[in-house]
């Protein structure tokens, strides 16, 4: 609103004035003040009047002059300008525009503008014309870069995609049952390389063309080409041809047994894309490697999921129900995530946020009294592993050792805190300790730094920005025993290329949940490329055979046997392990979890909501 930039402009003229203190001005000085004519600005003077702003009496005739009262603070229309450009779904200019004009924190416009930004999550019902909507704001602390299932790197993201995709399978909560989806059969040949996947009928894309087999070989075929190095590529890579045998069924031919495949189909990665032509032909969907990287995709994505996305301006994800979803239509409306960094944490506040969702979240005990929590499946372990072929003082097994020893994980946890951070030294909890080697680090840490061969060589850490705070921690407490350890953070989406080998050690973390042995494979795959050439192929030799064996159980023993290789060798160092929760409302019904924790939009209803 202008208006509010014209008086807050006035206001900066006129610093030295408290408000209701009179001032004797000429309309002439104040319309210099703002650059204006003398008819523009008695214009604005009665305008800010009418919204009582302030106070003017003129007073006519020459030299005399009129009377000016301001009656409303500054920080006050600059916090209404905000709270105006935020209900525009421009939050970003927002609080740009917050932090331009409070820029030394003076004001605590932020804190008073985070309180107001609150009350606008949670469920609300909208009359729009003759209909009603039920809209649920949901904040999300990150910057989305894409919701194209080829290019994701982030949970919030990943979180999306969900909502926005089906794959061919899905698996349930526990990670042991792979249940129909998108395809509402299979067959295996005797050799479990040959899988035929049958297609449901009348399954639309959000755009309204029905999905086809053609469409399933684009997506694996686009898959390969747009992210060679991408997640679970090793699943991808074994793909030799996929034959679409008509238009509902679909033939993966793999270049051997890989008992991962079918669960890698249960993941976001590998979600069903439109073809930019349907064809009975899949020479169509393949024909020059532009067909695959239709830039804008991530932009505006097109899948079959509950929800389609509408509008993606300013940082506000807009998503609608798609009345056409095949397991039916969803309870509510629309959702609208605003990617901001709002504060989750409530420890301390008096009251409970207005939004009915948190992820992620520690509850103060009065919280807890009123909020219900479902404790996620999944864990989160964050751990380091070793650059072996990297020359430094950790290429040495006895420094590897000796590193390995002085790291105080007590230490560790007792930096970061948290009822949900607890000790780990190994990646299937079951199996878990719940210690580690070695309690603390000894007192003669000097001597045994010394006796390894250490003179005080940095060691390069890297890790992505996201585990800053990991990384700061780390190096503390390796300061604490003589270790000089120097950080270095390379983007996430580059975290798996050529940069990382440049360090000497990888801090990084896993989600552990009904993905589980994927996303160990997947690391296991990637720990490989800084292996010593012998470790290398006995741990490649291992990852095969786990790979061809079908019981769950003798594969558990398989990653067991890996996990015990890489710790003998300290080469793979357990820092701890963190639960993460999911708190809501009591008003909130139908509550499911995802695999990474996240609520599925879909099966949310309200009830009973205070006024």
């Amino acid at each position: 609103m202008k208006m509010r930039q014209h008086y807050i402009a006035l206001r900066s003229a006129l610093p030295q004035l408290q408000e209701q203190e009179p001032y004797e001005v000429t309309t002439q000085e104040l319309a210099a003040a703002l650059d204006c004519t003398h008819r523009n600005m008695v214009l604005l003077l009665q305008r800010m009047q009418r919204e009582g702003w302030l106070s003017w009496e003129p007073r006519r005739g020459r030299g005399n002059r009129s009377v000016l009262k301001f009656l409303a603070r500054k920080e006050e229309i600059v916090l209404q300008e905000a709270q105006e450009i935020a209900q525009k779904q421009d939050l970003q200019v927002a609080i740009s525009y917050l932090q331009a004009m409070d820029s030394e924190g003076s004001w605590g416009l932020r804190a008073q503008f985070q309180e107001w930004l609150s009350k606008r999550f949670g469920f609300h019902s909208e009359v729009l014309g003759e209909r009603r909507l039920d809209i649920l704001r949901f904040p999300l602390p990150q910057t989305i870069h894409s919701l194209d299932p080829a290019s994701i790197h982030y949970s919030g993201e990943a979180h999306l995609v969900n909502q926005l995709f089906d794959g061919l399978v899905r698996i349930n909560p526990s990670g042991e049952t792979i249940l129909p989806h998108l395809a509402h059969t299979w067959d295996i040949d005797k050799t479990r390389t040959l899988w035929t996947f049958y297609l449901r009928k009348g399954v639309l894309f959000h755009h309204g063309r029905e999905m086809v087999a053609a469409d399933v070989v684009f997506t694996f075929e686009r898959l390969k080409a747009l992210a060679p190095r991408g997640l679970y590529n090793w699943v991808y890579r074994g793909i030799v041809s996929i034959e679409m045998l008509d238009e509902r069924t679909v033939r993966f031919v793999l270049e051997q047994r890989n008992e991962a495949f079918l669960p890698f189909l249960a993941t976001n990665r590998a979600s069903i894309v439109p073809a930019p032509e349907a064809s009975p032909s899949s020479k169509a969907v393949h024909n020059g490697s532009d067909r695959f990287s239709y830039t804008e995709f991530g932009l505006q994505p097109i899948g079959t999921g509950p929800f389609r996305l509408v509008d993606r301006e300013h940082g506000v994800m807009v998503l609608e129900a798609f009345p056409a979803y095949f397991q039916g239509r969803g309870f509510l409306d629309r959702v609208e995530v605003w990617t901001q960094p709002l504060q989750q944490q409530l420890d301390g506040q008096a009251e409970q946020p207005a939004f009915q969702v948190m992820h992620n979240v520690r509850l103060s005990e009065t919280a807890t009294e009123q909020w219900q929590q479902v404790r996620q499946s999944g864990t989160t372990c964050k751990f380091l592993t070793v650059n072996e072929l990297r020359e430094g003082p950790l290429t040495d097994a006895v420094m590897r050792e000796t590193f390995d020893m002085l790291l105080n994980r007590a230490e560790i946890i007792e930096r970061l805190s948290g009822d949900v951070i607890e000790p780990a030294d190994s990646f299937w909890p079951q199996s878990s300790t719940s210690g580690y080697p070695y309690a603390a680090a000894p007192d003669d840490a000097q001597q045994r730094l010394a006796e390894a061969g250490y003179k005080g060589e940095p060691i390069i850490l890297a890790t992505i920005p996201q585990y800053e705070a990991d990384a700061i921690i780390v190096q503390q407490v390796c300061a604490l025993a003589g270790i000089t350890l120097v950080i270095k953070f390379i983007p996430a989406e580059q975290f798996k290329g050529e940069e990382r080998l440049h360090a000497d050690l990888l801090l990084f973390a896993i989600m552990l949940d009904e993905h589980r042995e994927l996303r160990l494979i997947d690391l296991f795959k990637s720990m490989q490329l800084h292996m010593r050439p012998d470790t290398q192929a006995i741990l490649e030799q291992l990852l095969t055979d786990l790979l061809s064996e079908s019981d769950a159980k003798r594969r558990a023993d398989r990653f067991r046997q890996i996990e015990q290789l890489l710790t003998a060798a300290h080469s793979l160092m357990f820092l701890y392990r963190k639960h993460l929760k999911t708190a809501f409302h009591p008003s909130i019904r139908g509550i499911s979890l995802e695999s990474l924790g996240w609520v599925h939009f879909r099966d949310l209803w309200f009830t009973n909501l205070p006024e």
